[in-house]
């Protein structure tokens, strides 16, 4: 009998702590070993676990006969955050960093958290998809706190500016081929943040402030430091 999926059960929580275990001790170790093969070591590390999980779900659709255009093309912002991310972790530059970091711990963190996920461990859906989102979140924390990137000030317009065109471009997408990308068609058939919003299309509105807002939250970690520093 397959196992159903259980929210925020055993599994789901292990996975959830696992994001933040694994790139905190990483960064830990690499900081500590004030080795630059280590911690390139590491990203290309992240960069193979991302592209591998790539590979696994996109098999898995085709063996499984799932495949369709709602899950085939690549325009979930997980999916955008994911390519930031392997480009970041390929190549490190700041314009690539900073859209996997928004990105990765907002939209990727809230499908971790509330998932549309049937299937519990240990089926593959299951290790895919968390091993795939996870997997985002993990890097991103890595390059942050192990490779000592950041976003800055002028990072903030540049996300908002690619979110939006991420948004018409999704929408875009749904209206072509009838599907739900960014849930700008409907909203989660599962629970989810969005259940607390008006019902659709208005609440589609309501997620531009509300994705500002988060914005402003992921990077007021950095301006209070940044103004720390600033003391004398």
């Amino acid at each position: 009998m397959d196992p159903h999926f259980v929210l925020f059960g055993t599994a789901h929580k292990v996975a959830i702590a696992l994001a933040f275990a694994v790139p905190l001790a990483l960064a830990l170790l690499v900081r500590m070993s004030k080795s630059a093969a280590l911690v390139n070591a590491v990203r290309w590390l992240f960069a193979a676990e991302l592209i591998a999980t790539y590979v696994l779900w996109y098999w898995l659709l085709i063996a499984r006969g799932w495949a369709g255009a709602g899950n085939i093309l690549p325009m979930h912002l997980c999916d955008w955050a994911a390519i930031a991310c392997i480009v970041s972790l390929i190549r490190p530059n700041q314009r690539t960093y900073e859209l996997a970091y928004f990105w990765a711990l907002s939209a990727t963190l809230q499908a971790t958290l509330t998932p549309e996920l049937a299937l519990g461990w240990p089926d593959l859906r299951f290790v895919a998809f968390f091993a795939f989102h996870c997997g985002v979140i993990a890097a991103v924390l890595y390059m942050t706190l192990g490779m000592r990137m950041r976003p800055y000030p002028r990072s903030i317009p540049r996300v908002v500016v690619w979110t939006l065109v991420y948004g018409l471009a999704a929408g875009a997408v749904d209206w072509v081929f009838k599907v739900n990308f960014g849930f700008l068609a409907a909203k989660s058939k599962d629970p989810s943040v969005l259940d607390l919003l008006s019902p659709w299309p208005w609440y589609i509105a309501e997620l531009v402030p509300i994705a500002f807002v988060f914005i402003l939250i992921l990077y007021s970690p950095f301006f209070v430091a940044d103004q720390l520093r600033k003391r004398p």
